[in-house]
């Protein structure tokens, strides 16, 4: 063993970063992050399309308080388009699924009630299957994406009333 790998040097693991990058090609994003209890790896690639980098780290950075700004922060053409209610956002950045397979009835379509908990997609993001629950009961007034569409963090996915 070297002093690097003694001294609890970070092990990286090659087929996830290449995993990762390989998700960054299939799903067009600039970028990617995981979390496994103290390691972090965060995959990027340059907004003209170069080769994709990783960066490591154990722990998060410091957040500074950001200075007041004159004017809000746009809201997304989505948000700007959903009706009034309970916004339900993407936790994660992967492929919406609004069935559990192909062909199958969707969990939930615009009238419909939803109870608290209830799965009303799913979200793919690395084979795994993701069950996003309704955050609280009512009626679905808005699905904002549709089936098999890559989606972003916080990207919001449907409304409910």
């Amino acid at each position: 063993m070297n002093d690097k790998q003694e001294k609890g040097a970070m092990q990286v693991d090659v087929a996830l970063v290449r995993e990762l990058a390989a998700l960054l090609d299939d799903t067009h994003l600039t970028e990617i992050e995981v979390e496994d209890g103290d390691r972090k790896i965060r995959v990027a690639r340059k907004a003209g399309g170069g080769a994709p980098i990783y960066a490591p780290s154990f722990a998060p950075a410091p957040v500074t308080p950001a200075a007041p700004t004159a004017a809000p922060v746009a809201a997304s053409a989505a948000e700007l388009a959903a009706p009034a209610g309970t916004l339900v956002r993407s936790p994660i950045v992967g492929t919406a699924y609004l069935s559990a397979e192909p062909g199958a009835a969707p969990f939930a379509r615009v009238g419909a009630q939803v109870a608290a908990g209830e799965t009303i997609l799913i979200v793919e993001a690395m084979k795994v299957m993701n069950a996003i629950p309704a955050p609280s009961s009512g009626t679905i007034k808005a699905v904002l994406v549709d089936n098999g569409q890559p989606v972003e963090y916080d990207q919001p996915l449907i409304v409910i009333e």
